[in-house]
């Protein structure tokens, strides 16, 4: 059967991504938008809007125009969000690169973009530019000053008029974040302006926030869900974001007493650090009001633990970059129930498939998530394999993970078909870290599976078979893929097995490492309570 949302539709405008976030800005011109934390530097909405349209008229004077693509490789700053909507204010497309990447994996990223401009900060400037060197990027701005590289500033010069330029929304791409899907190495995810346009719709439906709010802006912007619901959804509703250049706990509870932050969309480690850091207590936070955790599951103890300790309303979301990112939200002062991950947000279907039958699951029953709706990606840049893989003729979108609705519509997602790790809410290939570790020298094969953690959710691990008369230890493996991938990436454990189990045609049987691990790390703790 089809599940559908328990509220109305709601209308999507049919324009552009920048026009349409910052469509009040007029009414509010004078009142701060984006806060740099660390340093109170502030825009306000008319001055962000103004930076952002001489940003575009900068771009443009430098033969940057529709359909051209520029990567952002940056933690939060005020100027991400600048730099991101002169993008796409004409047309331009922006690939957005997680700020801890090697040089090699943020150069495949460039070419596989095929991005014409960089923008990043002195701190990962040389990394950078010889990234851009390796993908042929055209220029590189800096937001600051470092030499080889063009400052950011320069493009803030021109108050010129942009040129005329129309595109269909529909078929227009934003942006271009890399997700590894259900299976495989990180693919460009093709959002398009309605995509966008229409979550930040959709899920202001079911959490509205209010003019007078202030979000902390700690979840990275590269990553869908801080770029849509952080970054697009608090701005459009005319909410003040305070942006973390990255997360140390002292730093981010300072920021949220200070900044009196009332909102809060979060990741289950962060909450995890809420609900038991003994330090909590010596902070203010009795303006926090709201937290939404998404990205990866939260265990249902830590989320009773941090509701309970800072007396705020706590609900989950769900979805992936692949539906734009939500397709399901719990709503604000609502009686979602801690586990769920709430109701599908308006205009959003979804349907619960018996893996083994492809047939529709019964009320409750379980099976693999599949959804509908506006939100849903265009598809993978280059990819129409995978594309056709994830999306079926009809248009659902196969998630690949495991879960059950209840009667009062509410998701509740309990495991995955997919072999993707989550760490920290960050995804992790398996393939990809099976290939690295396969280039140590006395390595014969391996297999990466999920290990389950309490602090990150899963870390990697990797099973690995020695070749014939030849030894490695745990800690060089490790320092091995350390080395060559970014730090989010690493393995985390290592055990050595003389087989790794695979079916005739030579897929790893990952599901069978994975039910061993749980039974391994289930005795564990039941050993220690």
């Amino acid at each position: 059967m089809i599940y559908r949302c328990p509220y109305p539709d709601v209308a999507i405008p049919e324009i552009p991504l920048a026009p349409f976030i910052f469509r009040d800005a007029v009414k509010h011109p004078d009142k701060p938008a984006l806060i740099d934390g660390p340093s109170g530097r502030t825009y306000t909405f008319g001055a962000l809007w103004d930076a952002i349209r001489r940003v575009a008229v900068g771009l443009h004077r430098r033969g940057f125009g529709p359909g051209d693509v520029l990567a952002i490789y940056s933690p939060n700053c005020p100027e991400y969000a600048i730099c991101f909507y002169a993008v796409t204010l004409f047309g331009g497309i922006v690939t957005t690169a997680n700020p801890v990447y090697t040089e090699d994996e943020l150069a495949h990223q460039l070419e596989d973009a095929g991005a014409k401009y960089l923008v990043t900060i002195p701190l990962f400037l040389d990394k950078g530019l010889r990234a851009a060197h390796t993908a042929g990027i055209a220029e590189t701005f800096v937001i600051g000053e470092g030499a080889g590289a063009t400052p950011f500033a320069d493009l803030l010069i021109d108050a010129g008029e942009l040129p005329d330029v129309s595109f269909d929304v529909h078929e227009q791409v934003a942006a271009l974040p890399y997700s590894s899907g259900t299976t495989g190495l990180p693919k460009g995810v093709m959002l398009t302006h309605f995509n966008l346009v229409a979550n930040v719709c959709q899920t202001l439906a079911v959490s509205p926030l209010g003019e007078d709010e202030r979000v902390i802006g700690i979840l990275p912007f590269y990553h869908s869900y801080g770029m849509v619901v952080v970054m697009s959804m608090c701005l459009r509703a005319g909410a003040t974001v305070v942006t973390l250049p990255r997360f140390e706990l002292d730093s981010f509870l300072k920021t949220l007493q200070d900044y009196r932050i009332t909102t809060a969309f979060l990741v289950p480690p962060i909450i995890l650090a809420l609900a038991r850091y003994p330090g909590v207590d010596a902070y203010d936070l009795s303006a926090l009001g709201y937290v939404t955790s998404g990205a990866a599951p939260l265990p249902e103890v830590v989320a009773r633990n941090c509701a309970e300790r800072l007396n705020v309303d706590l609900a989950q979301g769900y979805g992936l970059t692949e539906t734009g990112p939500v397709s399901h939200f719990g709503p604000r002062g609502g009686k979602t129930p801690v586990t769920s991950v709430g109701t599908a947000i308006p205009n959003t279907e979804y349907r619960i498939v018996d893996v083994g039958t492809g047939k529709d699951a019964g009320r409750g029953g379980t099976g693999e998530v599949w959804i509908r709706g506006p939100q849903v990606m265009k598809g993978y840049h280059n990819r129409p394999d995978a594309t056709a893989t994830m999306i079926d003729a009809e248009g659902w979108l196969h998630t690949g993970d495991i879960g059950y609705s209840d009667d009062d519509l509410q998701l509740f997602v309990v495991d995955r078909v997919k072999e993707l790790i989550k760490y920290k809410g960050l995804q992790v290939a398996p393939a990809e870290l099976e290939a690295v570790v396969q280039t140590h020298p006395a390595v014969a094969d391996a297999a990466v599976i999920p290990s389950p953690d309490e602090e990150a959710g899963e870390v990697p691990k990797a099973f690995v078979v020695l070749k014939s008369g030849m030894a490695a230890t745990e800690s060089e493996i490790i320092a091995h893929v350390a080395a060559r991938v970014a730090s989010f990436k690493k393995v985390r454990l290592v055990e050595f097995i003389d087989k790794i189990p695979k079916v005739p045609s030579g897929k790893i049987l990952r599901r069978v490492l994975v039910e061993r691990e749980r039974a391994v790390v289930a005795a564990q703790f039941s050993g220690r309570t």
